[in-house]
């Protein structure tokens, strides 16, 4: 266990995330152009859905079956769990339990995409299909919880008494929600990617392979320093989230990575193929979530769900919580 989080922790990814979140400490000048931002965030996410088409293209539905429904499962887990957690025992409001459980039902593509990289270095590589369970999952969580979030307030706000003022942020209705989530950057990218793939195959992939894949870890140790000047920026808010919130956004990926990793085992994925699934389970997203929050529930505390996904859960799977669902899969397979 050590040595896997000896190797984890000296990749350039964890390094690199480390020195942008030094960097804040010590009120560097050093910053990511908005720009080079997008750019990096465009390239990744088309080459993981490229990436996934090919492999789909040739994989077998009697092998997808199972991690199908596995991750789809999961997406409905998740964000329940994180909301009667938040709800109950954080005794937070429905607004802000929803919109932190839309994060947590949801999935970071960066820790996705950095899990994948680690299980390559183990050499123990993931599945080709796993991009395709990243869309799977992407979208319900989101749902779900902002679903759970509108139907207990419009049960709160019918049960107030006869000329009690109104409320000062109505719910969105969800048909715009879903046109967000599903017309966003990372959604269309990542599954525009994996159509593209698996119609154009292995063979039409080669010429272009080499710029998608050759570059891929240099592009994502940039983005990463990125992230890390962005948690930096928000280890701050550390205090205002609280001792509860700080414990849930390190306990809860390990208990969702957990399953992730039990029901990817249960499903045939092999070790690097259940580690993902572990990780995705376990992160929160800080991208397609946010904007789905703000409309539906637009008097959710954005300093809860952004420090707690963004500044808490992701740094704690990228330094710690990968290798340890990386340890699971391979006890879980008798090495």
């Amino acid at each position: 266990m050590w040595d896997v989080l000896r190797v984890n922790l000296c990749s350039p990814l964890s390094l690199a995330f480390v020195l942008g979140i030094v960097s804040k400490l010590v009120r560097s000048e050093l910053s990511i152009p908005r720009e080079l931002y997008t750019s990096l965030s465009i390239y990744l996410l088309l080459a993981l859905g490229l990436k996934g088409g090919v492999e789909l293209s040739h994989s077998r539905l009697e092998d997808i079956a199972w991690p199908v429904l596995v991750t789809l499962g999961i997406g409905i887990v998740t964000p329940i769990s994180s909301y009667l957690v938040l709800r109950k025992l954080g005794r937070f409001s429905i607004a802000d339990s929803a919109g932190i459980a839309a994060h947590y039902g949801s999935v970071s593509a960066v820790t996705f995409i950095a899990a994948q990289q680690f299980v390559q270095t183990m050499g123990q590589p993931a599945e080709g299909f796993m991009p395709t369970l990243v869309t799977l999952m992407e979208s319900p969580g989101i749902q779900i919880a902002l679903a759970i979030g509108a139907i207990q307030i419009a049960k709160q706000n019918a049960a107030r008494p006869e000329g009690s003022p109104e409320p000062a942020t109505p719910a969105r209705p969800m048909k715009a929600v879903l046109h967000e989530v599903l017309t966003g950057r990372s959604m269309i990218l990542m599954v525009g990617g994996l159509i593209i793939g698996c119609v154009m195959g292995a063979q039409a992939y080669e010429p272009v392979k080499p710029f998608f894949e050759g570059m891929f870890k240099g592009a994502l140790t940039i983005f990463l320093l990125e992230m890390g000047l962005a948690a930096g920026a928000r280890l701050g808010d550390l205090k205002q989230a609280g001792l509860f919130l700080v414990g849930f956004g390190t306990i809860m990926p390990v208990i969702h990575g957990t399953l992730g990793v039990l029901l990817g085992h249960w499903a045939g994925l092999s070790i690097g193929g259940a580690t993902v699934l572990g990780a995705m389970s376990a992160s929160a997203s800080y991208i397609a979530a946010p904007p789905a929050v703000r409309m539906t529930l637009p008097e959710a505390n954005p300093t809860y769900y952004l420090t707690s996904a963004l500044a808490i859960t992701f740094p704690f799977n990228i330094v710690l919580g990968i290798p340890i669902y990386f340890h699971i899969a391979k006890t879980l397979s008798g090495q």
